[in-house]
């Protein structure tokens, strides 16, 4: 039988990406257009929570569809309320913006950051960034990344970033003293394009309590760690902290296009009519696979289940391949994990894809994995199984 070519000559070449297209997917598995398996240990980057196919989710979606996919914010979406109103249940906040994706969420936290500085007499409010952060690729969010390779082409840059190292509280102080025009700090809890590198938790508390010392904004993008994939709601609740804005998308609506700013009592009013808004941001189809999404992750025990079969896969991982020549490090949380090697790997994702498994490489030298939530430790052991012989015989190149 004659296999179909993967190719897509009349889109922007703008991806690397691997000759495979996906046509379905059932669970922790996807097939191709010339029906080979996949293990995903992806879940489309963080976004699949619930996996593919998943049978609470699809008849809700489709019931949705026959009633109304889209109308517009100049009226109320009530599943926008009922959406907003659970976020701010499990996150402590005060309430919430909805846009369609992860960069809207982050463009929306530097204008509320902005914004605050203004109404409080600061004519060029800064923000505090960090090294090797992902915040996204509009020219304020790519201004906010820390990664040179990605912002190559595309100056001048949005001013108004300070940028300091991760987990140096020292640093963070020596480039703020004195400095009037700080308004917030902005952070991954875990960074995910920059590595799977963790802020530690004494260092989290330290920063909330900076913030609250000097009257600024603690926003925490938790686009990509957020939305139980670390065994918490959120990252960042493991340092027991509560950020003023918070940032989530990718897994809030398991593959349906969603974004979310929510924000607490310090910046829960500043914005106002006229001051931010978006077209497809909060449709009714998004809404409803928000809100099914969350209360299919409570009904199912998928916060649990994460941080166990999280903390499986972690110790297979190192029990397999920990202590090689080669391998730096083992890290992350929950279903956020990455293994890191001593020299750049992006040739894993093909030669995994070729195995049946899906993996991306992140940083140049990390294997990311990030699969569904729904994920079981015999499906970790699987995923074990194809990385670690194929890590072992490229450390041996």
């Amino acid at each position: 039988m004659a296999q179909i070519e993967a190719s897509s000559p009349h889109t922007m070449n703008t991806y690397g990406r691997l000759p495979l297209a996906l046509e379905r997917g059932e669970g922790v598995y996807v097939w191709d257009v010339n029906g080979k398996r996949y293990l995903d240990a992806l879940a489309g980057i963080a976004v699949n929570t619930l996996g593919h196919n998943h049978p609470k989710l699809v008849p809700a979606l489709q019931d949705q569809i026959s009633k109304i996919i889209h109308s517009s914010n100049y009226y109320h979406v009530p599943n926008q309320e009922k959406l907003a109103a659970k976020l701010v249940q499990l996150s402590g906040m005060t309430n919430v913006f909805f846009g369609s994706t992860g960069l809207e969420a982050n463009e929306g936290a530097l204008k509320l950051a902005r914004k605050f500085g203004h109404d409080r007499g600061i004519e060029r409010p800064e923000i505090v960034v960090y090294d090797k952060a992902f915040h996204g690729r509009s020219i304020a969010t790519l201004s906010a990344t820390g990664n040179e390779k990605v912002q190559k082409g595309f100056g001048p840059l949005v001013e108004g970033f300070i940028r300091v190292p991760l987990n140096d509280i020292d640093a963070l102080r020596k480039a703020t003293d004195g400095n009037r025009n700080v308004v917030a700090v902005f952070f991954e809890t875990i960074q995910g394009e920059g590595g799977i590198n963790q802020m530690r938790i004494d260092y989290l508390q330290k920063v909330r309590e900076m913030c609250d010392q000097r009257n600024w904004l603690l926003m925490i993008d938790e686009v990509q760690c957020g939305m139980g994939r670390t065994g918490k709601w959120f990252a960042h609740q493991w340092a027991g902290i509560v950020p003023d804005v918070m940032p989530l998308a990718k897994g809030l609506g398991s593959g349906v296009p969603i974004g979310a700013v929510v924000a607490g009592p310090r910046a829960a009013d500043i914005f106002q009519p006229g001051n931010h808004g978006t077209t497809f941001g909060g449709n009714p189809l998004a809404m409803r696979a928000g809100v099914e999404t969350l209360r299919i992750m409570e009904e199912d025990g998928l916060l649990e289940n994460a941080s166990r079969v999280g903390a499986h896969l972690k110790g297979a991982l190192a029990r397999e391949l920990g202590g090689l020549k080669g391998v730096v490090e083992i890290r992350g949380q929950g279903l956020m994990l990455g293994v890191e090697l001593a020299r750049p790997c992006g040739v894993l994702t093909q030669r995994a894809a070729d195995a049946g498994l899906l993996i991306s490489v992140t940083a140049d030298t990390v294997v990311r994995l990030l699969p569904a939530l729904i994920m079981t430790e015999s499906q970790a052991d699987e995923v074990v199984a194809i990385l670690a012989p194929l890590v072992k015989s490229f450390l041996a190149e």
